[in-house]
């Protein structure tokens, strides 16, 4: 057999006794555990926020040896694709002035929201889906879907949002110029619940660039890759993709590659540290005070301070 394949004795003894080093052996490993994390997050992460996902489940690897070993495996994020916007501007109904100017930096959930619609091909007809989104978490918070593109769907997108933030009164509420957005019925809505309204300029999708962004992961990472057979498909597959991927398990490298709805709690959780701890402070402060008062009423000495 060595001389059919011209190799010599010694040679292919070699090669079968020949084990794979610790490093390569480690590489494979390494592998099988990169495709599951690859699948695990539908194919959308890249070089870091896969590195993180490694890092939560006990695995480092440094980002090197990660992006040569995703090169080896050929491994690709989802391709993004380009897609149109839906509402119409060409009204004449009242628009509002744009508050924000292409400034999206809210220092705290509900203080900006922005709002779109966009629509999905299905064998049985468009499938129109409206959203709101806030811009400060990436969450959305609200989102209805419908075979038409009407007020009524705007509005059950923003009554979600409302019931499930109870947001104070003097949010932002930003979208287009559509005729949806610009509609007497949800005007009142906005009115009603203390939301200032902004709208962008007309044909600039700049100014509502958050919510662009989101119509644009959510067809390249998910949409896109599918061929529905009807709107109920459709439903399914954007509720399961807003409610229990991009809300909750998405990393998002602004926020610190974790999701949106980790985000929003570890937000909650040090706004009460913090109040807690200026309660503190305060009462400290307070009972200082007040202990000196009565020492120097009663002439004792100088009383203990709050740690």
């Amino acid at each position: 057999m060595c001389q059919v394949f011209g190799v010599s004795r010694s040679g292919y003894y070699n090669w079968v006794q020949h084990k794979p080093s610790d490093r390569k052996q480690s590489d494979e490993r390494l592998k099988l555990e990169i495709k599951v994390a690859h699948i695990r997050t539908r194919e959308t992460y890249g070089t870091r926020r896969l590195q993180t996902e490694l890092a939560e489940n006990g695995i480092i690897v440094g980002r090197d040896r990660l992006a040569r070993l995703r090169k080896e495996l050929r491994l690709r994020c989802k391709q993004k694709r380009k897609f149109r916007a839906t509402t119409n501007s060409n009204h004449n109904l009242p628009v509002a002035p744009n508050l924000l100017n292409q400034t999206f930096a809210p220092t705290a959930p509900n203080q900006v929201w922005v709002a779109d619609l966009t629509y999905v091909a299905t064998q049985e007809g468009w499938l129109y889906l409206a959203g709101i989104k806030d811009v400060y978490t990436c969450e959305i918070v609200g989102y209805a879907m419908g075979e038409r593109m009407t007020k009524e769907l705007t509005g059950k997108a923003l009554f979600m949002a409302l019931r499930s933030q109870r947001p104070p009164a003097g949010l932002i509420h930003h979208s287009d110029r559509g005729s949806q957005y610009c509609a007497y019925d949800y005007r009142v809505i906005q009115e009603q619940f203390g939301l200032k309204t902004s709208m962008s300029r007309k044909g600039n999708c700049y100014d509502n660039a958050p919510m662009e962004s989101f119509w644009g992961t959510l067809k390249n990472e998910s949409l896109s890759h599918y061929r529905f057979n009807n709107r109920d498909e459709a439903i399914s597959v954007i509720r399961e993709y807003i409610e229990i991927f991009y809300n909750r398990q998405r990393r998002h490298s602004r926020l610190g590659n974790i999701s949106p709805a980790a985000f929003r709690e570890k937000y909650h959780q040090m706004a009460v540290l913090k109040k807690r701890t200026n309660g503190s402070v305060r009462y400290c402060q307070y009972t200082s005070q007040l202990s000196r008062v009565r020492a120097r009423a009663h002439n004792t000495s100088s009383p203990l301070e709050c740690p």
